[in-house]
């Protein structure tokens, strides 16, 4: 005997699998990961390149041959078109550095720590480049190569400091400790960052005050705003520029043994093979 059951009502309609969208924190942390780092640094690399050249130069042009001369410094003042931005990258580059070293350690994001890395030897750079390029306007401006000023003196141990951290990171075998002690020193060094920046302001300095200030307007003539301005935007895209190309380069060594790594590799084999 046949019996007729009732049709069955529709059971809720499960979501798929994987069909959800990731929230903002699983979006951040896949761009944490190592392998997402490389691919998205290699894309920005180039425009930031691009960004550099041609806003340096333009800088450099408009600071050397359209800017006025200073009736009280002369020509000398023009070292601020790459004295006032190295200076300024010099204490930005380590805030981030730490904020990344940080993250790295807390959350332990290995991209993290590898970003901080990267960033270290960058800002070295830039503040040995605002360390000179002080001491060569000093000279015909105070009659000195180096005093031992509250602002230079804090700008020397700042470069001491990014010293600290690749010593550290380099000296330990284990890069994780490694990270993790160039980290803390970072971390701890960050008390310097403000005193550069006010040593102007709670001491009586020979260094001059702020070049440009958000409180007040500009002292300068515009063409002298327009080609530091230009100057700073073209430093800050080759930092970015060379602090991803340096972090591409730290992924793949760290990261040599993975999968993606070698499939990387044979597909940059294979592209060298095909144009041969």
């Amino acid at each position: 005997m046949n019996v007729a059951y009732p049709p069955s009502s529709p059971s809720p309609r499960q979501p798929h699998a994987g069909s959800h969208r990731p929230n903002w924190q699983q979006r951040w942390l896949s761009l944490a990961s190592p392998r997402q780092a490389h691919a998205l640094a290699g894309r920005i690399v180039p425009w930031a390149l691009a960004v550099a050249l041609l806003t340096t130069l333009a800088g450099l042009y408009v600071g050397f041959f359209v800017a006025p001369t200073d009736h009280q410094q002369g020509e000398a003042y023009r070292i601020i078109f790459v004295h006032v931005p190295a200076a300024w990258l010099s204490m930005v580059i380590y805030v981030a550095m730490a904020f990344w070293a940080a993250l790295g350690w807390v959350l332990n994001t290995r991209a993290s720590a590898m970003l901080a890395r990267a960033l270290a030897p960058t800002g070295a750079l830039f503040t040995f480049l605002a360390l000179w390029t002080g001491a060569l306007w000093g000279k015909p401006t105070w009659g000195a190569w180096w005093v031992w000023d509250a602002r230079l003196t804090s700008e020397l141990i700042l470069l001491f400091l990014y010293i600290g951290v690749m010593a550290l990171q380099s000296a330990i075998d284990d890069p994780r400790r490694g990270d993790q002690a160039g980290a803390l020193l970072a971390v701890v060094g960050v008390v310097n960052v403000p005193i550069i920046y006010f040593s102007v302001k709670w001491w009586n300095t020979l260094h001059q005050g702020a070049s440009v200030s958000l409180q007040s307007a500009p002292t300068m003539a515009s063409s002298m705003l327009t080609g530091m301005l230009l100057c700073t935007v073209g430093l800050w895209a080759y930092a970015v520029a060379a602090v991803l190309q340096r972090l591409r380069a730290i992924v793949l060594v760290r990261e040599q043994h993975a999968d993606w790594v070698a499939d990387l590799a044979n597909v940059s084999d294979a592209r060298q093979g095909a144009r041969a």
